[in-house]
């Protein structure tokens, strides 16, 4: 059975600490390689020597910068090594956040104030990439600024072309990302820069993935097109230090070009009773430990750490692309001159094989796959420590489409049959709701789980059935509209 309430008495620190670990039963292996997203490892030394760095000033409040001195310190040092990295003059500042997200909402609020004050915007708007991280679309919705979208061309990136197109007197900011999530291609952030100049918008980029590996990348001697503040359009850039900075979880950053930008995400309120109140971002309390780890790693890691880092992540990116483009029915996505690193994403250039049931079968075989979509297909976030796993990659890759292709039925089941629904689905209005429905579920009282293989057609029973329905519904909507057709 298991434990909700709150125990009358305190148990023993070993024994909770022993059931701590069972916890983790049934989360994925990442520290073998086995998972392609979410966490970045290296080995139980750096994530015990992480913990002791964060333990130290676990109980240290960043909330006042007055009060712990040290913290300061730690953001003021993490913030100039940033700028450095990311050639910029010493006027670039900027603050820690607690991931990737909140640094992405705090530009949409920087601007849409920004715009506010200076050109007095009532409507704001801004203008994203398809490919733009969900975060971008969040913070949309939190902050009410409109979202134009700029579309793709051939080879997956962001169109410049039609970027002067999307842009008006409402227009706030531009958004590029170096790289963007789904394909991992790098937007052409130089060309977007000029843009931006000439209809004095400001330009943020979102490298909260790339910020800390592709400046190594471009040491290493590997060609990475302009996309930091080398690029002069460029007014502020988001890079998270828990991604392949790897710091503890909880650490990114917001640089800008200089205090003018910065001033307009400080919140100050002067009339409460309990005294006047400043913040730079947008937590209050600001946990010292995430502070003290990502300094920490930087510090660890170094220059050369870091490169050496991101020549092994490289290693690993060329193995996989190399591999799956020799799997006859297999296509890497995106131009290769801008997809440098450390993302991978492939589809399937066989109608006979559908590549989310290549994602089963690796699956199956304890692969943990991210499934991408318009166009369908499989992602990677490749990392240094899957340089010793590729190989078995490949193998087990290669295996996967021969049975996909050999058994066409298995697109017809499984997640193959919910992702490849979900993703083709007309009415996506209809399709947010259901999903809505299904993930709210999950955070009932007394919590609750999505089961992708259940095939139950309630809330609780996953998405498979709330697929089934979703299909059943478009069914007849489609057939009653065909029966009123003269």
């Amino acid at each position: 059975m298991t434990r909700t309430a709150l125990p009358a008495k305190g148990r023993p620190a070993d024994e909770i600490l022993t059931e701590l670990k069972d916890f983790s039963a049934g989360d994925p292996d990442y520290k073998h390689g086995r998972l392609w997203s979410l966490v970045y490892y290296l080995d139980e030394d750096y994530a015990d020597f992480l913990g002791k760095a964060y333990q130290q000033f676990a109980s240290a409040n960043g909330l006042n910068p007055t009060a712990f001195k040290s913290l300061k310190r730690f953001e003021n040092e993490i913030i100039a090594a940033v700028a450095e990295l990311f050639h910029g003059t010493p006027e670039v500042c900027g603050v820690v956040t607690s991931g990737g997200t909140e640094s992405c909402l705090l530009a949409v609020k920087t601007y849409r104030d920004m715009a506010r004050a200076e050109r007095r915007v009532k409507n704001p708007e801004m203008v994203l990439p398809v490919t733009a991280h969900v975060a971008w679309f969040k913070a949309a919705e939190y902050f009410d600024v409109k979202v134009r979208l700029l579309p793709l061309d051939k080879n997956l990136r962001a169109d410049v072309k039609k970027l002067k197109g999307l842009i008006n007197r409402n227009t706030v900011m531009i958004l590029g990302s170096a790289p963007e999530y789904p394909h991992g291609t790098i937007d052409p952030i130089a060309e977007f820069g000029k843009v931006a100049q000439q209809h004095k918008i400001p330009l943020h980029v979102d490298a909260c993935v790339g910020g800390f590996i592709l400046p190594f990348i471009a040491m290493n001697g590997r060609e990475v097109p302009l996309w930091d503040y080398r690029v002069q359009g460029v007014t502020s850039i988001s890079a998270d230090i828990h991604k392949y900075g790897f710091a503890a979880k909880g650490a990114s950053t917001i640089t800008y070009r200089n205090l003018n930008y910065l001033k307009h995400q400080m919140f100050v309120y002067e009339d409460w009773p309990g005294g006047i109140f400043a913040s730079p971002a947008l937590l209050g309390t600001r946990p010292g430990g995430a502070y003290s780890a990502a300094w920490a790693a930087m510090q660890y890691m170094g220059t050369t750490g870091y490169r050496d880092l991101a020549r092994k992540t490289c290693k690993a990116l060329d193995a996989l692309r190399n591999g799956i483009a020799k799997i006859p029915e297999l296509y890497v996505m995106g131009d290769p001159a801008f997809v440098v690193g450390p993302l991978l994403a492939y589809g399937s250039r066989d109608a006979g094989v559908n590549i989310f049931a290549v994602g089963d079968q690796m699956d199956a075989k304890g692969w943990k796959i991210n499934r991408l979509q318009n166009p369908d297909g499989l992602h990677a976030m490749i990392t240094a420590q899957h340089t010793a796993v590729t190989a078995d990659y490949l193998r087990d890759l290669k295996a996967a489409v021969a049975t996909v292709k050999a058994n066409p039925e298995l697109a017809k089941s499984g997640s193959a049959a919910t992702y490849g629904l979900m993703s083709h689905l007309p009415l996506r209005g209809m399709v947010r709701s259901k999903v809505l429905e299904t993930f709210a579920a999950m955070y009932r009282a007394g919590g609750g789980e999505v089961d992708l293989d259940a095939a139950h057609e309630t809330p609780q029973g996953g998405l498979n059935g709330l697929v089934t329905r979703l299909a059943h519904w478009v069914s007849d909507v489609a057939a009653k509209r065909q029966h009123r057709q003269p």
